[in-house]
């Protein structure tokens, strides 16, 4: 009997080459496959379906994948059965069985991404592989202040890495925050919307700190939705502060949707067809 399990995981993205399978690279999702194919012991090759990619270096609190199984397998025992194969620097968190519709990326209708940065002079020796660094003089209150104009739904061509296959640069982000926080000597970004290009993140938190210490103006993303020119946009983040925190699914993203909704007044976003 064939059963679909949906697993969470964590990950330290440091020595992968991101998530999705890359010849003779050392990848999350062949590392997962080998692990599920060596508890299958089938010839039938199983493929590991992810919410989506996360690119070399970047970390995962809650990425989501699924895989058909061909074993009547409870889930706690597939759970501990991967934890047992798998390097330290994956766990498997959760596993479900999901119905055989459910799919990892198709049904993902939101994504929280989180981003640390040190703000230490020099870079710490024990973070320099799980955050970004920026030495300069930061104005917390100017990036607070320029954090509601990334809420919405928005043309952010201007932050898009070169290299990407999307069709649209259209996206719509339900919620941005950052909070400094001095017992870590760090600032910390939340991102949450229905999908994010490549390097979308990293380039709004370069332009962010670029405006906390007013190299920009405090409403400059304004005006790069405009111009829609990635050279503008300038820098990119590190990333090593990057990391996939949640992916959300049907109700749970339905709610997170309508919080947005409610918090924000000027949230015009198409919702429709997303949440179903």
């Amino acid at each position: 009997m064939t059963s679909r399990y949906k697993i969470t995981m964590a990950y330290d993205g440091t020595h992968f080459a991101g998530f999705q399978s890359q010849p003779e690279q050392r990848t999350v999702q062949s590392v997962l496959e080998k692990a599920v194919n060596k508890m299958s012991k089938l010839n039938e090759y199983i493929t590991i379906f992810g919410s989506g990619r996360t690119d070399s270096g970047v970390h995962a609190l809650g990425q989501v994948a699924h895989f058909d199984f061909p074993h009547d397998v409870p889930a706690d025992s597939m759970l501990r059965g991967l934890n047992s194969m798998l390097p330290l620097d994956i766990e498997i968190v959760d596993c479900q069985i999901v119905p055989e519709t459910f799919h990892a990326r198709y049904e993902a209708h939101a994504k929280r991404y989180m981003y640390r940065v040190s703000r230490s002079w020099f870079i710490d020796p024990f973070k320099r592989l799980y955050t970004g660094h920026y030495k300069y003089p930061l104005d917390v209150e100017r990036i607070k202040q320029a954090m509601p104009d990334l809420v919405g739904t928005h043309d952010f061509s201007s932050f898009v890495a070169s290299g990407s296959q999307a069709r649209s640069h259209v996206r719509t982000i339900y919620e941005a925050t950052v909070e400094d926080d001095p017992a870590n000597n760090e600032l910390v970004f939340e991102f949450c919307g229905n999908g994010f290009l490549y390097n979308q993140v990293r380039i709004m938190v370069a332009t962010l700190l670029e405006i906390g210490n007013a190299r920009r103006p405090i409403h400059d993303f304004l005006r790069l939705y405009d111009v829609k020119d990635r050279n503008q946009a300038r820098e990119t983040a590190p990333a090593s502060g990057l990391y996939l925190k949640e992916v959300y699914y049907g109700q749970q993203a339905q709610e997170i949707v309508a919080k947005a909704l409610l918090q924000n007044q000027g949230l015009r976003s198409k919702i429709d067809s997303q949440i179903k």
